[in-house]
């Protein structure tokens, strides 16, 4: 049988149909598509694709025993590695990580990694998986975990496994962090997914505590000294939005993506009234940016019926920092795409509320720092767009409540937690940090991969200290 060169397609939600609602836009492969898929896989006696995967997953073992159709057997390898595959299976990248190395990548497509990794944690989910908890040793070690995130989660989880009561501390009233309020409904089911991939982890043994602010409620300090943990991990991501600094970001109309994408996700605005929570958006919708942030805030903008919704961004497409899935599925929708297009003021009406965009049609020059080409104005190009409502994605940043509640705590000028790439140890002894707090921000996996490596170097930290 000649080998299949294309991925076998995910089928998903008719573009004009979804676009008016928050139901899931991919809709997964059935059993005989994941099979079918599985058997693409060459087996390569050196897997680069493993090289390629954050939290190192087998890749070819679980792959191959979705060819078998032991979808049980296939679930335990990913779980070695990752204990939120069906989350990863939906946001990974992974056509910059496991897929890009794919050596059948170099001839036509990938093999659909992500995919499959999606199907075998949806069915054990559909079946409610069976999560045994840990039989901890009556002397068993305490590790306070700051921040329900993914890296988060993903070192409690791993905590677990090697037998430490972790306590997850959660400033917000639901974990989860970017994966409850960031990443939309569209792509990523509240309910369905990860509350079940969160119930999961609690299952080992892992506790959280909801609305509870380390730096407010106890300081890192506080909880070594006075609440018997015997190691911290700082997870608490970045959530501190960035602005431009244009005149009229004060304007009402004005959201950071953040601030939108909170409120339609955690705060269930898309289900006013419902829920008590009240968002604006008008007619025209701008949303400043090119990540995937950019293009959930823009896609959600859409579904809570704006009628025209642009997304505005000073590079070229070939520039666009998003998925380039999530690019294709905005474009579908029929999101307008304002590229080499920089903001120079949100503009007002006499009382208070946008009315309008004024910008500037860019032009590239030579790559920056970066590597990409730096767009360069246009002189005498000024242009306005009216507008009701502007989105403002250009990145976020660390908040700054444990750094400045944690004497001794090394950060970097922009407020990041200073941590060795490897171990995650920070210059506080038995503090660890990983995730977006150290790195800025980052993706789901990476921050998972890093919640894995502390959890390993806190185990080594802990049985040395118990040898001592």
């Amino acid at each position: 049988m000649a080998l299949q060169l294309k991925k076998h397609e995910m089928p998903v939600q008719d573009p004009k149909v979804r676009a008016h609602n928050f139901d899931e836009v991919a809709l997964g492969y059935d059993e005989e598509t994941a099979v079918a898929e599985a058997e693409r896989c060459l087996h390569c006696k050196v897997p680069q694709c493993r090289k390629g995967c954050p939290v190192s997953i087998d890749i070819p073992a679980f792959i191959a025993e979705i060819k078998e159709r032991r979808f049980e057997e296939a679930l335990k390898i990913i779980k070695e590695s990752n204990g939120l595959p069906a989350i990863c299976g939906r946001v990974c990248p992974q056509e910059n990580q496991c897929e890009k190395l794919c050596v059948l990548a170099h001839k036509g497509e990938s093999v659909g990694i992500g995919r499959l990794e999606r199907f075998v944690a949806d069915r054990a989910l559909a079946q409610q998986e069976d999560v045994q908890p840990i039989e901890y040793a009556p002397d068993a070690q305490k590790v306070a975990v700051i921040g329900a995130g993914p890296s988060g989660l993903s070192c409690a989880g791993d905590l677990a496994k090697k037998g430490y009561k972790a306590t997850i501390f959660e400033a917000l009233h639901k974990a989860g962090g970017v994966l409850s309020y960031g990443i939309p409904e569209f792509r990523l089911p509240k309910d369905k997914v990860v509350a079940k991939e969160i119930e999961n982890i609690e299952k080992l043994g892992v506790k959280i505590e909801l609305d509870s602010v380390v730096g407010r409620l106890y300081t890192v300090d506080e909880l070594m000294e006075e609440e018997g943990f015997d190691a911290v991990f700082l997870g608490t991501g970045a959530g501190l939005p960035h602005f431009q600094g244009i005149p009229g970001e004060d304007l009402n109309g004005v959201y950071s993506a953040n601030e939108f994408l909170t409120r339609c996700n955690l705060m269930k605005a898309f289900k006013f009234p419902e829920y008590a929570t009240p968002i604006k958006v008008g007619r025209n919708v701008a949303v400043v940016g090119g990540g995937n942030v950019a293009m959930d805030a823009a896609r959600t903008a859409l579904r809570l019926g704006a009628e025209h919704v642009y997304i505005v961004y000073r590079r070229s497409e070939a520039e666009l920092p998003a998925r380039k899935e999530e690019v294709e599925h905005a474009k579908e929708e029929g999101i307008d795409f304002r590229l080499l297009t920089n903001p120079t003021e949100v503009l007002g009406d006499d009382k208070g509320w946008v009315r309008g965009l004024k910008c500037l049609r860019m032009e590239l020059g030579e790559p920056d720092a970066s590597g990409r080409r730096r767009p360069v104005p246009i002189e005498g190009s000024e242009f306005e767009l009216e507008m009701d409502t502007v989105i403002i994605a250009i990145g976020t940043g660390p908040n700054p409540i444990i750094a400045h509640t944690t004497p001794g705590l090394e950060t970097t000028k922009r407020g990041n937690i200073v941590a060795d790439e490897e171990t995650c140890a920070t210059s506080k002894p038995g503090v660890f940090a990983g995730g977006d707090i150290v790195t800025g921000a980052a993706t789901v996996i990476l921050a998972m991969g890093a919640g894995r490596k502390a959890a390993a170097a806190i185990d080594k930290y802990l049985q040395e200290k118990k040898a001592r």
